[in-house]
């Protein structure tokens, strides 16, 4: 009686074997050529930059888009009530196109012009501050270790260089980048579009994927996980980005009733460094502070300093609270070290979604320590004996 030959988790010996090996020598040759690896995936990733780029849109209108679709869907005209998700989308993306418009057109004007200003009259600025300032020499410390080296800084920028033949060959460059960027953006705009229309169907397709290749147990994880990585992600990318912009208009505001030059500008840099927990804000309200004293002196620095302190305490305990509805469950600790390890691998974009992700890390973590427990529990009152 001929017997069937030794087999290893369902498979053939020799078959099992000779796998083993070819993802070994795989794995070797991924290692061995890593440079080119990261080389391709970093092409790949610049090819599918707009598709990714539709993908975060549509991540960040999905909450607008579904809140107007649910008011027409229980409106009275039967056109609105029939075209709800279409109409949602156009009126959102509509929006969104034109508040890009305005802000090229008004405001990306006024801060160039405010940073090229600052740059030719910095020298004048600083020679200001020495000269009508009695009481500098009492802080030698900002002058030579803080105010000096960005002033050099920026004189010793070479301004001749900037037009040789390869300087405008780099430009060229850069504008053909430009142009890159813009036909990207419309793109991602448009994938954005069909992700959002067509999000029922794509979410359907998730669900039966992970019902398929996962058990049980592992489906009902998925479910609950992406869930809630959803809702945590919504939250948090709305509501800095609308804090970013209440806070840089406030700002503005606020620097412009005081006076303080490139108020504008200095408020933007608030806002945007505001989108980074902790460490943004310390940023850009230093950067701004320095600039204020070079442009206005001590005393409207001092100012400035107060009230932008005072603003952001107001926007950390009332605004961003109100705008996120309720609190990542994250101590401030974390949030610290998710921004610092977020931004040490992966740059602003890490420092910026490093929180979120370190939220749902911590929710996945918990569950399983969770789970730990109560099976220990179950196993000690299974097997009292064992105490």
């Amino acid at each position: 009686m001929k017997t069937d030959k030794p087999k290893i988790l369902g498979t053939k010996k020799w078959l099992y074997w000779v796998s083993i090996g070819v993802v070994l020598i795989a794995v070797y040759k991924l290692i061995d050529n890593f440079k080119g690896i990261g080389t391709w995936i970093s092409n790949l990733l610049s090819v599918l930059a707009p598709f990714i780029g539709g993908i975060l849109i549509a991540y960040i209108l999905y909450t607008p888009c579904k809140k107007i679709e649910n008011k027409l869907l229980i409106s009275k005209n039967k056109f609105l009530k029939k075209h709800a998700r279409g109409t949602s989308i156009t009126i959102v993306i509509t929006f969104v196109i034109a508040i890009i418009a305005w802000f090229m057109t008004f405001i990306i004007p006024t801060l160039l012009n405010s940073i090229y200003d600052l740059i030719t009259n910095v020298q004048t600025y600083y020679n200001a501050v020495i000269t009508d300032s009695p009481d500098f020499t009492i802080t030698p410390f900002i002058q030579d270790n803080i105010l000096k080296p960005i002033v050099d800084w920026i004189q010793n920028m070479d301004f001749e260089n900037l037009f040789t033949i390869d300087r405008i060959k780099d430009y060229l460059s850069s504008a053909m980048g430009v142009v890159k960027g813009i036909v990207n953006i419309f793109i991602s705009l448009i994938c954005s579009v069909y992700i959002l229309s067509q999000r029922t169907r794509i979410i359907a397709f998730i669900n039966r994927l992970a019902r398929a290749t996962l058990t049980e147990k592992g489906y009902a994880r998925f479910n609950k996980y992406f869930s809630n990585g959803n809702g945590i992600f919504f939250r948090y990318l709305s509501s800095q980005m609308l804090d970013g912009i209440v806070v840089a208009i406030i700002t503005s505001i606020a620097m412009s009733i005081m006076g303080v030059k490139y108020s504008i500008l200095l408020g933007t840099l608030i806002g945007i460094s505001n989108l980074i927990p902790y460490f943004g804000a310390i940023f850009g309200v230093g950067i701004s502070i320095i600039i204020t004293l070079l442009t206005g002196g001590w005393e409207q620095a001092l100012v400035m300093a107060f009230v932008v302190i005072i603003l952001q305490q107001i926007d950390a305990n009332l605004i961003n609270p109100r705008i996120t509805s309720s609190s990542l469950s994250v101590s401030p600790l974390l949030v610290m070290f998710s921004v610092t390890i977020g931004g040490a691998y992966f740059g602003m974009i890490g420092m910026f979604l490093g929180v979120p992700v370190v939220v749902l890390l911590k929710a996945i973590i918990e569950d399983y320590i969770d789970e730990r427990i109560k099976d220990k529990e179950v196993k000690k009152q299974k097997n009292p004996q064992n105490d």
